[in-house]
């Protein structure tokens, strides 16, 4: 049990294909998977990816404070005072 559990959480972003294949083993019991245990995996992966990147946008785009206004270009113009002499590369790296 620990196994699958193991994979899916810790390789989702590296190979989503094998995490949805070993949530599906150990979802159907090692039986051929249903239309339930698909749907439900596929939702499983959806949604923590949508917490998980709206978390991040809350917790680190949203706090972002550039003289009161926040937000990307607020990152952006951050990033361009923390390195000046590279800001080229860090606006190249942006786009």
């Amino acid at each position: 049990m620990l196994g699958p559990l193991g994979v899916v959480y810790g390789d989702i972003g590296t190979s989503p294909i094998y995490a949805f294949r070993e949530a599906l083993v150990a979802s159907s019991g090692g039986e051929v998977a249903n239309r339930g245990d698909i749907l439900g995996v596929q939702s499983l992966i959806i949604w923590s990816l949508t917490i998980i990147v709206t978390i991040k946008y809350i917790m680190f785009v949203l706090r972002a404070d550039n003289r009161g206004e926040g937000g990307v270009l607020s990152l952006m113009a951050l990033a361009r005072n923390s390195f000046p002499t590279r800001s080229a590369v860090i606006l190249g790296i942006g786009i």
